[in-house]
Protein backbone atom coordinates (compact mmCIF):
# COMPACT_ATOMS: atom_id res chain seq x y z
CA UNK A 1 0.00 0.00 0.00
CA UNK A 2 1.62 3.28 -1.20
CA UNK A 3 0.79 5.65 1.20
CA UNK A 4 1.61 9.48 2.39
CA UNK A 5 2.09 9.41 6.19
CA UNK A 6 2.55 11.81 8.98
CA UNK A 7 4.52 10.37 11.74
CA UNK A 8 2.21 9.95 14.69
CA UNK A 9 2.98 12.06 17.47
CA UNK A 10 1.72 8.76 19.92
CA UNK A 11 2.37 5.89 19.64
CA UNK A 12 0.29 3.17 18.11
CA UNK A 13 0.28 1.82 21.49
CA UNK A 14 -0.72 5.29 23.53
CA UNK A 15 -3.29 5.84 21.36
CA UNK A 16 -5.02 2.55 21.80
CA UNK A 17 -4.85 2.69 25.49
CA UNK A 18 -6.06 6.48 26.20
CA UNK A 19 -9.28 4.98 23.81
CA UNK A 20 -9.49 1.61 25.99
CA UNK A 21 -10.05 4.05 29.14
CA UNK A 22 -13.29 5.86 28.05
CA UNK A 23 -14.57 2.68 27.18
CA UNK A 24 -13.85 0.68 30.09
CA UNK A 25 -15.44 3.12 32.53
CA UNK A 26 -18.94 3.39 30.33
CA UNK A 27 -18.96 -0.32 30.75
CA UNK A 28 -17.83 -0.04 34.24
CA UNK A 29 -15.08 -2.53 33.68
CA UNK A 30 -13.78 -4.15 36.58
CA UNK A 31 -9.82 -3.13 37.08
CA UNK A 32 -8.20 -6.87 37.23
CA UNK A 33 -10.07 -7.50 33.76
CA UNK A 34 -8.36 -3.87 32.56
CA UNK A 35 -5.27 -5.55 33.02
CA UNK A 36 -5.91 -8.49 31.14
CA UNK A 37 -7.29 -6.80 28.07
CA UNK A 38 -4.68 -4.14 27.82
CA UNK A 39 -1.53 -6.70 28.47
CA UNK A 40 -0.61 -8.68 25.29
CA UNK A 41 -0.86 -12.70 25.68
CA UNK A 42 2.53 -13.04 23.57
CA UNK A 43 5.34 -11.05 22.14
CA UNK A 44 7.74 -12.54 19.78
CA UNK A 45 10.62 -10.86 18.58
CA UNK A 46 12.76 -11.96 16.21
CA UNK A 47 16.06 -11.33 14.74
CA UNK A 48 15.89 -11.95 10.84
CA UNK A 49 18.97 -12.70 8.37
CA UNK A 50 18.81 -12.30 4.69
CA UNK A 51 21.46 -13.12 2.04
CA UNK A 52 21.02 -9.76 -0.48
CA UNK A 53 21.62 -10.26 -4.29
CA UNK A 54 25.29 -8.77 -3.57
CA UNK A 55 25.90 -11.83 -1.33
CA UNK A 56 26.17 -10.02 1.80
CA UNK A 57 23.81 -10.45 4.68
CA UNK A 58 21.26 -7.82 6.05
CA UNK A 59 19.40 -8.74 9.70
CA UNK A 60 16.19 -7.18 10.22
CA UNK A 61 14.24 -7.10 13.04
CA UNK A 62 10.50 -8.64 12.92
CA UNK A 63 7.91 -8.89 15.55
CA UNK A 64 4.62 -11.19 15.92
CA UNK A 65 2.41 -10.40 18.82
CA UNK A 66 -0.66 -12.15 20.01
CA UNK A 67 -2.94 -9.56 22.24
CA UNK A 68 -5.62 -11.53 22.91
CA UNK A 69 -7.00 -15.41 22.17
CA UNK A 70 -9.89 -15.18 24.34
CA UNK A 71 -12.45 -15.81 21.04
CA UNK A 72 -10.85 -17.74 19.10
CA UNK A 73 -7.26 -18.12 16.94
CA UNK A 74 -5.65 -14.47 16.77
CA UNK A 75 -5.86 -13.09 13.81
CA UNK A 76 -4.08 -9.92 11.75
CA UNK A 77 -1.77 -8.84 8.84
CA UNK A 78 2.00 -8.92 8.49
CA UNK A 79 3.35 -5.27 7.74
CA UNK A 80 6.71 -4.33 5.64
CA UNK A 81 7.99 -0.92 7.01
CA UNK A 82 11.14 1.12 7.98
CA UNK A 83 8.69 2.60 11.13
CA UNK A 84 7.36 -0.84 12.04
CA UNK A 85 8.43 -1.34 15.70
CA UNK A 86 7.40 -2.99 18.66
CA UNK A 87 4.94 -0.45 20.23
CA UNK A 88 2.83 0.14 16.47
CA UNK A 89 2.70 -3.67 16.29
CA UNK A 90 1.27 -4.26 19.77
CA UNK A 91 -1.16 -1.20 19.22
CA UNK A 92 -2.76 -3.00 16.09
CA UNK A 93 -2.47 -6.19 17.66
CA UNK A 94 -4.64 -4.43 20.49
CA UNK A 95 -7.17 -3.09 17.40
CA UNK A 96 -7.48 -6.42 15.88
CA UNK A 97 -8.85 -7.76 19.06
CA UNK A 98 -11.10 -5.20 19.32
CA UNK A 99 -12.11 -5.47 15.29
CA UNK A 100 -12.49 -9.36 15.42
CA UNK A 101 -14.80 -8.81 18.97
CA UNK A 102 -16.91 -5.89 17.25
CA UNK A 103 -17.58 -7.91 13.71
CA UNK A 104 -18.72 -11.17 16.17
CA UNK A 105 -16.40 -13.06 14.18
CA UNK A 106 -14.23 -15.84 16.25
CA UNK A 107 -10.78 -14.76 16.28
CA UNK A 108 -9.05 -12.81 19.00
CA UNK A 109 -6.49 -10.19 17.77
CA UNK A 110 -2.81 -10.23 16.73
CA UNK A 111 -0.11 -8.08 14.83
CA UNK A 112 2.96 -8.64 13.11
CA UNK A 113 5.87 -6.42 11.27
CA UNK A 114 9.10 -6.40 9.91
CA UNK A 115 11.04 -3.53 10.37
CA UNK A 116 12.11 -2.46 6.37
CA UNK A 117 11.78 -0.47 3.39
CA UNK A 118 10.55 -3.54 1.08
CA UNK A 119 11.30 -0.53 -2.01
CA UNK A 120 14.51 -0.99 -1.34
CA UNK A 121 15.04 -4.79 -1.95
CA UNK A 122 14.38 -7.04 -4.89
CA UNK A 123 11.07 -9.43 -5.52
CA UNK A 124 14.23 -12.39 -4.70
CA UNK A 125 15.16 -10.55 -1.41
CA UNK A 126 11.96 -10.17 -0.46
CA UNK A 127 10.66 -13.53 -0.66
CA UNK A 128 13.88 -14.55 1.61
CA UNK A 129 13.16 -11.88 3.60
CA UNK A 130 9.68 -13.28 4.06
CA UNK A 131 10.58 -17.25 4.31
CA UNK A 132 13.10 -16.27 7.03
CA UNK A 133 10.48 -14.18 8.96
CA UNK A 134 7.73 -17.31 8.82
CA UNK A 135 10.43 -20.15 9.91
CA UNK A 136 11.35 -17.77 12.39
CA UNK A 137 7.59 -17.42 13.64
CA UNK A 138 6.25 -20.55 12.30
CA UNK A 139 6.18 -22.07 15.93
CA UNK A 140 3.47 -19.25 16.88
CA UNK A 141 1.42 -19.87 14.04
CA UNK A 142 -1.41 -22.40 12.82
CA UNK A 143 -4.82 -22.32 11.35
CA UNK A 144 -6.23 -22.64 15.22
CA UNK A 145 -2.94 -20.70 16.84
CA UNK A 146 -2.64 -17.91 14.75
CA UNK A 147 -3.79 -16.77 11.13
CA UNK A 148 -1.45 -13.74 9.26
CA UNK A 149 -3.09 -12.12 6.36
CA UNK A 150 -1.61 -9.10 4.07
CA UNK A 151 -0.67 -5.45 5.48
CA UNK A 152 1.05 -2.18 4.88
CA UNK A 153 3.86 -3.77 1.80
CA UNK A 154 2.73 -7.05 2.16
CA UNK A 155 0.19 -8.60 -0.58
CA UNK A 156 -1.16 -11.88 -2.14
CA UNK A 157 2.28 -12.99 -3.00
CA UNK A 158 3.60 -12.58 -0.23
CA UNK A 159 1.11 -14.63 1.97
CA UNK A 160 1.81 -17.08 -0.86
CA UNK A 161 5.12 -17.35 0.39
CA UNK A 162 4.07 -17.48 4.10
CA UNK A 163 1.77 -20.21 3.40
CA UNK A 164 4.09 -22.51 0.70
CA UNK A 165 7.24 -22.18 3.84
CA UNK A 166 4.70 -23.06 6.71
CA UNK A 167 3.20 -25.41 4.75
CA UNK A 168 6.63 -27.25 3.82
CA UNK A 169 6.72 -28.10 7.76
CA UNK A 170 3.38 -28.76 8.60
CA UNK A 171 1.92 -30.62 5.39
CA UNK A 172 -0.72 -28.26 3.17
CA UNK A 173 -2.20 -25.83 5.22
CA UNK A 174 -4.45 -23.72 3.40
CA UNK A 175 -6.04 -22.33 6.31
CA UNK A 176 -3.13 -21.19 8.05
CA UNK A 177 -2.99 -17.47 6.31
CA UNK A 178 -5.43 -15.58 4.63
CA UNK A 179 -5.59 -13.13 1.83
CA UNK A 180 -3.67 -15.50 -0.64
CA UNK A 181 -3.97 -15.64 -4.46
CA UNK A 182 -7.75 -17.17 -5.22
CA UNK A 183 -5.76 -19.90 -6.86
CA UNK A 184 -4.35 -21.07 -4.15
CA UNK A 185 -7.52 -21.15 -1.71
CA UNK A 186 -7.83 -17.74 -1.27
CA UNK A 187 -11.40 -16.02 -1.38
CA UNK A 188 -12.82 -13.93 -3.98
CA UNK A 189 -13.32 -10.33 -3.23
CA UNK A 190 -11.09 -10.77 -0.42
CA UNK A 191 -8.60 -8.16 -1.82
CA UNK A 192 -11.69 -5.26 -2.44
CA UNK A 193 -12.79 -6.25 0.98
CA UNK A 194 -11.61 -3.51 2.78
CA UNK A 195 -12.50 -1.01 0.66
CA UNK A 196 -16.21 -2.66 0.37
CA UNK A 197 -16.09 -2.71 3.80
CA UNK A 198 -15.73 0.80 4.25
CA UNK A 199 -18.05 1.61 1.35
CA UNK A 200 -20.83 -0.36 3.19
CA UNK A 201 -20.31 1.47 5.99
CA UNK A 202 -20.24 4.73 4.45
CA UNK A 203 -24.13 3.80 2.99
CA UNK A 204 -25.16 2.77 6.29
CA UNK A 205 -24.19 5.90 7.73
CA UNK A 206 -25.28 8.31 4.88
CA UNK A 207 -28.85 6.93 5.02
CA UNK A 208 -29.06 7.34 9.18
CA UNK A 209 -27.36 10.81 9.33
CA UNK A 210 -28.71 12.66 6.03
CA UNK A 211 -25.64 13.03 4.29
CA UNK A 212 -26.69 11.28 0.97
CA UNK A 213 -23.62 9.32 -1.01
CA UNK A 214 -25.30 9.79 -4.36
CA UNK A 215 -23.26 13.05 -5.82
CA UNK A 216 -21.72 13.80 -2.60
CA UNK A 217 -18.01 14.75 -2.64
CA UNK A 218 -15.36 11.84 -1.34
CA UNK A 219 -11.37 12.77 -0.53
CA UNK A 220 -9.71 10.08 -0.14
CA UNK A 221 -5.79 10.07 1.65
CA UNK A 222 -3.92 6.93 0.23
CA UNK A 223 -4.05 5.43 -3.27
CA UNK A 224 -3.05 2.04 -2.09
CA UNK A 225 -4.92 -1.41 -2.06
CA UNK A 226 -7.70 0.16 0.56
CA UNK A 227 -7.96 3.37 -1.37
CA UNK A 228 -7.88 2.59 -4.40
CA UNK A 229 -10.71 -0.10 -4.56
CA UNK A 230 -12.86 2.40 -1.98
CA UNK A 231 -12.77 5.22 -4.97
CA UNK A 232 -13.21 2.47 -7.77
CA UNK A 233 -16.56 1.24 -5.70
CA UNK A 234 -17.85 4.39 -4.89
CA UNK A 235 -18.13 5.88 -8.26
CA UNK A 236 -19.19 2.58 -10.46
CA UNK A 237 -21.36 1.31 -7.43
CA UNK A 238 -22.59 4.26 -5.07
CA UNK A 239 -22.71 6.94 -7.16
CA UNK A 240 -20.35 9.42 -4.84
CA UNK A 241 -17.95 12.25 -6.91
CA UNK A 242 -14.09 11.30 -6.08
CA UNK A 243 -12.44 14.92 -5.65
CA UNK A 244 -9.07 14.10 -4.83
CA UNK A 245 -6.62 11.21 -4.23
CA UNK A 246 -3.27 10.86 -2.53
CA UNK A 247 -0.34 9.21 -2.48
CA UNK A 248 3.65 9.30 -0.71
CA UNK A 249 4.34 11.96 -3.95
CA UNK A 250 1.66 14.04 -3.16
CA UNK A 251 -2.13 14.68 -4.29
CA UNK A 252 -4.54 15.43 -7.36
CA UNK A 253 -7.56 17.43 -7.29
CA UNK A 254 -10.61 18.17 -9.49
CA UNK A 255 -13.38 19.40 -7.92
CA UNK A 256 -15.45 18.05 -10.97
CA UNK A 257 -14.55 14.21 -9.80
CA UNK A 258 -11.58 12.40 -10.74
CA UNK A 259 -12.17 9.94 -13.66
CA UNK A 260 -10.99 7.13 -11.44
CA UNK A 261 -10.80 4.20 -13.87
CA UNK A 262 -8.27 6.54 -15.59
CA UNK A 263 -6.48 7.06 -12.93
CA UNK A 264 -6.42 3.38 -11.50
CA UNK A 265 -4.86 2.53 -14.49
CA UNK A 266 -2.29 5.21 -14.31
CA UNK A 267 -1.48 4.51 -10.61
CA UNK A 268 -1.34 0.65 -11.72
CA UNK A 269 1.35 1.58 -14.24
CA UNK A 270 3.71 2.47 -10.80
CA UNK A 271 3.27 6.21 -12.15
CA UNK A 272 2.28 8.61 -9.09
CA UNK A 273 -0.93 9.83 -9.23
CA UNK A 274 0.63 13.62 -9.22
CA UNK A 275 1.21 12.91 -13.09
CA UNK A 276 -2.33 12.08 -13.48
CA UNK A 277 -3.30 14.84 -15.89
CA UNK A 278 -7.10 14.86 -15.49
CA UNK A 279 -6.50 17.14 -12.16
CA UNK A 280 -4.15 19.75 -10.40
CA UNK A 281 -1.80 18.49 -8.24
CA UNK A 282 -1.23 19.58 -4.49
CA UNK A 283 0.82 18.86 -1.55
CA UNK A 284 -0.19 15.81 0.96
CA UNK A 285 -0.68 18.82 3.30
CA UNK A 286 -2.88 20.59 1.02
CA UNK A 287 -5.52 17.43 0.51
CA UNK A 288 -6.26 18.12 4.25
CA UNK A 289 -8.02 21.41 3.47
CA UNK A 290 -10.40 20.07 0.37
CA UNK A 291 -13.68 20.77 0.79
CA UNK A 292 -15.96 17.63 0.94
CA UNK A 293 -18.61 15.75 2.55
CA UNK A 294 -16.36 12.63 3.12
CA UNK A 295 -12.75 12.37 3.82
CA UNK A 296 -11.65 8.57 4.07
CA UNK A 297 -7.54 8.70 5.87
CA UNK A 298 -6.64 4.86 3.82
CA UNK A 299 -3.28 5.11 4.23
CA UNK A 300 -0.89 4.41 7.50
CA UNK A 301 -1.61 5.78 11.38
CA UNK A 302 -1.25 9.15 13.12
CA UNK A 303 -2.09 11.18 10.05
CA UNK A 304 -4.59 13.62 11.90
CA UNK A 305 -3.04 15.38 14.67
CA UNK A 306 -3.95 18.02 16.81
CA UNK A 307 -0.80 20.14 15.45
CA UNK A 308 -1.01 19.50 12.03
CA UNK A 309 -4.50 19.31 10.18
CA UNK A 310 -7.36 19.16 12.80
CA UNK A 311 -8.58 22.34 12.85
CA UNK A 312 -8.51 22.55 8.85
CA UNK A 313 -9.71 19.47 7.89
CA UNK A 314 -13.41 20.65 5.89
CA UNK A 315 -15.76 17.56 5.85
CA UNK A 316 -18.66 16.39 7.42
CA UNK A 317 -17.33 12.77 8.10
CA UNK A 318 -14.05 11.59 8.61
CA UNK A 319 -13.89 7.48 8.06
CA UNK A 320 -11.14 5.76 8.72
CA UNK A 321 -10.14 3.38 6.44
CA UNK A 322 -6.33 2.86 8.01
CA UNK A 323 -5.67 1.78 11.72
CA UNK A 324 -5.35 4.57 14.21
CA UNK A 325 -5.42 7.33 11.40
CA UNK A 326 -6.91 10.15 14.30
CA UNK A 327 -4.70 10.71 17.51
CA UNK A 328 -6.77 11.14 20.77
CA UNK A 329 -6.29 14.57 21.10
CA UNK A 330 -7.26 15.33 17.59
CA UNK A 331 -10.20 12.97 17.90
CA UNK A 332 -11.85 15.52 20.36
CA UNK A 333 -11.39 18.72 18.04
CA UNK A 334 -13.43 16.77 15.86
CA UNK A 335 -15.78 16.06 17.49
CA UNK A 336 -15.86 19.65 19.43
CA UNK A 337 -15.83 21.26 15.54
CA UNK A 338 -19.20 18.81 15.05
CA UNK A 339 -17.03 16.52 12.67
CA UNK A 340 -18.01 12.62 13.24
CA UNK A 341 -15.60 9.92 12.86
CA UNK A 342 -16.70 6.36 11.94
CA UNK A 343 -13.91 4.84 13.79
CA UNK A 344 -11.11 2.17 11.73
CA UNK A 345 -12.03 -1.24 13.62
CA UNK A 346 -15.80 -0.86 12.17
CA UNK A 347 -15.36 1.07 9.02
CA UNK A 348 -11.98 -1.18 7.90
CA UNK A 349 -13.17 -4.45 9.04
CA UNK A 350 -14.06 -5.79 6.05
CA UNK A 351 -10.50 -7.37 5.79
CA UNK A 352 -10.49 -9.64 8.65
CA UNK A 353 -14.10 -10.59 8.27
CA UNK A 354 -13.58 -11.83 4.22
CA UNK A 355 -10.29 -13.54 6.18
CA UNK A 356 -12.68 -15.04 8.08
CA UNK A 357 -14.50 -16.12 5.30
CA UNK A 358 -11.31 -17.13 3.44
CA UNK A 359 -10.22 -19.43 6.48
CA UNK A 360 -13.65 -20.96 6.68
CA UNK A 361 -13.34 -21.78 3.05
CA UNK A 362 -10.37 -23.37 3.49
CA UNK A 363 -10.93 -25.33 6.89
CA UNK A 364 -14.23 -26.91 4.88
CA UNK A 365 -12.07 -27.26 1.46
CA UNK A 366 -14.89 -25.20 -0.08
CA UNK A 367 -15.65 -21.92 -1.97
CA UNK A 368 -18.32 -19.24 -1.67
CA UNK A 369 -19.10 -17.15 -4.89
CA UNK A 370 -18.08 -13.80 -4.93
CA UNK A 371 -22.03 -12.58 -4.79
CA UNK A 372 -21.91 -14.78 -1.53
CA UNK A 373 -18.65 -13.09 0.07
CA UNK A 374 -20.27 -9.53 -0.63
CA UNK A 375 -23.19 -10.15 0.51
CA UNK A 376 -22.27 -11.91 3.95
CA UNK A 377 -19.81 -8.81 4.50
CA UNK A 378 -22.50 -6.46 4.22
CA UNK A 379 -24.33 -8.38 6.39
CA UNK A 380 -22.03 -8.57 9.36
CA UNK A 381 -20.56 -4.90 8.80
CA UNK A 382 -24.41 -4.01 8.84
CA UNK A 383 -25.22 -4.88 11.98
CA UNK A 384 -22.18 -4.32 13.62
CA UNK A 385 -22.46 -0.78 12.29
CA UNK A 386 -26.10 -0.60 13.50
CA UNK A 387 -24.97 -2.25 17.29
CA UNK A 388 -22.58 1.07 17.47
CA UNK A 389 -25.14 3.35 16.61
CA UNK A 390 -27.81 2.20 18.59
CA UNK A 391 -25.66 2.45 21.59
CA UNK A 392 -23.69 5.91 20.67
CA UNK A 393 -27.20 7.37 20.96
CA UNK A 394 -28.42 5.28 23.82
CA UNK A 395 -25.30 6.71 25.97
CA UNK A 396 -24.59 9.88 24.34
CA UNK A 397 -21.44 8.86 23.28
CA UNK A 398 -18.97 9.29 20.10
CA UNK A 399 -19.17 5.80 17.46
CA UNK A 400 -15.73 5.24 18.90
CA UNK A 401 -16.30 4.78 22.34
CA UNK A 402 -19.28 2.99 21.66
CA UNK A 403 -17.81 0.63 19.72
CA UNK A 404 -14.89 0.03 22.04
CA UNK A 405 -17.75 -0.33 24.91
CA UNK A 406 -19.33 -3.33 22.86
CA UNK A 407 -15.64 -5.11 21.19
CA UNK A 408 -14.44 -4.82 25.25
CA UNK A 409 -17.82 -6.46 26.88
CA UNK A 410 -17.71 -9.23 24.36
CA UNK A 411 -13.76 -10.34 25.08
CA UNK A 412 -14.48 -9.65 28.86
CA UNK A 413 -17.27 -12.09 28.83
CA UNK A 414 -14.84 -14.63 26.63
CA UNK A 415 -12.18 -13.91 29.55
CA UNK A 416 -14.65 -14.68 32.37
CA UNK A 417 -16.50 -17.76 31.05
CA UNK A 418 -13.37 -19.28 30.17
CA UNK A 419 -12.18 -18.87 33.72
CA UNK A 420 -10.81 -15.48 34.73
Amino acid sequence: MSAPHARATMSGKAIVESQFERAADLINLESYMRRILMAPFREVQVEVPVRMDDGRIEVFTGYRIQHNGARGPCKGGIRYHPEADHDEVLGLATIMTWKTALMDIPFGGAKGGVTVDPKRLSKLELERLTRRFTQRISIVLGPYRDIPAPDVNTNAQVMAWILDEYSSRHGYTPAAVTGKPVSLGGSLGREEATGRGVMYVMAEYARDFGVPLKGSRVVIQGFGNVGSHLARLLVAEAGAMVLAVSDVSGGVVNEAGLDVPGLLAHAAAGRPVTEWPGGRAVSNDELWSVPCDWLVPAALGGVITREHNARRIDCKVVVEGANEPTTPTADRILEERGIAVVPDFLANAGGVTVSYYEWSQNLQQYRWSHERVNQELKATITKAYTAVRDLAKAKGVTLRTAAYAIALQRVADAERLRGN
